[in-house]
């Protein structure tokens, strides 16, 4: 179990260049692509739209599932770095050092999906959490192209997660879908949730204990898409 001192390291660039430095092979947070893909393949169905992924995660299945421009972003450049020479290959994949929270290195409305593997929920544990995750959210609603998708996996339940998106200045209309946890990275034979099945979610998020039970074993997946007319409708009021 993870001590409080080592889960705050999560937000900070000093322990992931440390981990990348001193681990020759890569570990696959929460899930795999294989695991993920009829999800990322019902919201992002078109192979040649182009995705940012935020911390480097499964860009490689990405690819090999025939998408054609996969940008990724991480806060570590020896991460980036070892990629960017894994992958050099690859002209599908790009790598880039960039901060989460200030992307000024893309112009507004540049991607039709984000996705997040894990970033937030490591912002989550630092100093400042509230703060950080709030210009993170704020960084990815201006990236994305009106109707692009963020698609969010995380431990964080509905009570939390949704109380986090209101506090943002964005307009999102949220989906929720849940996978087991796989102790091996493999899919379960027999899943308890149909992944492409999203679960009823009302605004506080209390409709989904009903659905799936008190502190369930699962990875929550938030599919946020941006509403450009509600944040217009929002700031008119």
């Amino acid at each position: 179990m993870a001590t409080e001192t080592s889960t705050q390291s999560y937000s900070e660039k000093w322990y992931w260049d440390d981990r990348y430095t001193n681990e020759s092979d890569p570990f696959d947070w929460y899930q795999n692509y294989p695991s993920l893909s009829p999800l990322i393949n019902l919201y992002v169905p078109h192979r040649n739209h182009r995705a940012l992924v935020i911390g480097c995660a499964f860009s490689e299945g990405m690819v090999d599932d025939g998408y054609e421009d996969v940008v990724n972003i991480d806060i570590s450049s020896v991460v980036i770095d070892a990629m960017s020479k894994k992958h050099s290959d690859r002209p599908q994949m790009k790598y880039l050092k960039m901060d989460v929270r200030d992307m000024k290195g893309f112009e507004d409305a540049s991607f039709d999906a984000v996705i997040d593997k894990g970033t937030l929920d490591s912002i989550l544990c630092g100093s400042n959490s509230r703060q950080h995750s709030t210009q993170m959210l704020e960084e990815v609603w201006r990236v994305l192209k009106d109707k692009g998708v963020y698609i969010l996996i995380t431990y964080g339940a509905p009570n939390y997660r949704l109380r986090l998106f209101k506090e943002s200045s964005c307009s999102w209309t949220t989906k929720l879908h849940v996978i087991d946890k796989s102790l091996t990275g493999q899919p379960l034979e027999t899943p308890r949730w149909e992944l492409t099945k999203p679960i009823p979610l009302d605004d506080e998020g209390s409709s989904v204990e009903s659905a799936i039970g008190k502190s369930p074993d699962v990875h929550y997946i938030y599919v946020c898409i941006k509403e450009e007319a509600l944040k217009t409708e929002t700031d008119a009021v």
